[in-house]
């Protein structure tokens, strides 16, 4: 077992071992009925492997390291850098060139992010530009964006916020924006800002030593985005706020010290829980804004409803499993516990069954003439 779950880790982070110590601890506990408790646990950790991850060799250790923990429990966000090499950002950067004319500008008032004549609104009366699809452009247009599924540099934090099994949630979608055009209201919130109402469909938890984000924003920066350039802001700490955001604040009005933009350069990911309290501001630098967007769950956890598919249902778009791995096709498992045969994504980045034993999953197929209850 110790083999089994065990990995060399790289300089400067540590292993958790947490599988081996349930399973020994459960063992221990129950050492008057024999090796058969652990051996019974141990097969429904070590099913057979799926083909490995196909892209590079995954380095780092299945879980955040302890200064990654305090910061994100600290602040409700943290900055990963250098997710992407430059030649994936300008990869990506030339794709969104080339589809600029699929851009949807938010220029319809009930589209509008802000309130008119608020700090976050900008000045030339510009609005945001979405484009959807990302992960149905082929093999080479959408590579890069589909590496953020299981991508080496981020399966620790996502193990860690999200837990084994951690699941897309959201349809992904890039983002651009030119100088002056507006930002976003702040919104969000394990409490609404705006109502002051808990929303646990975006909580963030932490118990037992687990962190755990209902719904965990990933904001992929495709260019630079420097002190005063505006873009994505944030209120550091509210994600454990309880009381209502006061009046003025969520248009960038009142308290703007308590907002922070974070620095960031092309190719970093800022992971931040929706129960964060955050937004954009208004974007101010000459060069073009682009990002791109995607939220993830815990495998039990669902916010979004395009797992189910269109009104003719049929799940995710057909296009966006084209050319993806074992390990990415994962993440985009509806949302079921992992113990019902959910494919996890193991430190390798192999692929790896959780499921119960034949016997039971028999039982439940006399009882309900069904594979799963």
């Amino acid at each position: 077992l110790i083999q089994y779950t065990h990995h060399t880790p790289p300089v400067g982070r540590s292993i958790m071992m947490s599988t081996t110590n349930r399973l020994l601890r459960s063992a221990w506990k129950n050492k008057s009925a024999g090796a058969s408790s652990l051996s019974r646990q141990a097969m429904i950790v070590k099913q057979p492997a799926a083909r490995a991850f196909s892209s590079s060799v995954l380095a780092g250790a299945s879980e955040m390291t302890a200064d990654e923990r305090y910061l994100f429990d600290l602040n409700g966000y943290i900055v990963v850098r250098n997710v992407l090499s430059d030649q994936q950002v300008e990869l990506a950067n030339a794709v969104m060139t080339k589809r600029s004319k699929d851009m949807i500008e938010r220029a319809d008032a009930p589209l509008r992010n802000t309130v008119q004549g608020t700090a976050f609104s900008g000045t030339t009366g510009g609005a945001r530009n979405d484009l959807g699809g990302v992960f149905e452009w082929g093999e080479h247009d959408s590579s890069v964006f589909k590496s953020i599924l299981a991508h080496p540099k981020l399966l620790p934090f996502f193990h860690t916020l999200l837990g084994r099994g951690y699941r897309m949630d959201h349809m992904p979608f890039a983002i651009s924006q030119e100088k002056g055009s507006e930002g976003f209201q702040l919104h969000g919130g394990t409490i609404d800002c705006a109502s002051g109402t808990y929303n646990p469909h975006l909580a963030y938890t932490y118990s037992h030593d687990m962190i755990r984000c209902a719904l965990l924003g990933c904001s992929l920066m495709l260019v630079d985005h420097n002190a005063g350039d505006g873009g994505f802001c944030i209120v550091p700490g509210s994600h454990k706020s309880n009381y209502q955001m006061p009046e003025g604040m969520m248009d960038g009005e009142r308290h703007t010290e308590y907002i922070i933009q974070p620095e960031t350069k092309a190719g970093d990911v800022v992971l931040f829980s929706e129960g964060t309290v955050h937004g954009a501001k208004a974007w101010m630098s000459a060069e073009e804004r682009r990002t791109c967007l995607y939220r993830f769950s815990p495998a039990t956890n669902v916010y979004g409803r395009s797992y189910l598919g269109d009104e003719q249902g049929g799940g995710w778009p057909k296009a966006m499993y084209d050319d993806l791995t074992d390990a990415q096709k994962a993440v985009l498992e509806p949302p079921y516990a992992n113990r019902l045969d959910r494919p996890n994504i193991q430190d390798d980045g192999s692929v790896e069954i959780t499921t119960r034993s034949s016997r039971k999953k028999q039982h439940d197929r006399n009882v309900f003439n069904s594979k799963y209850f």
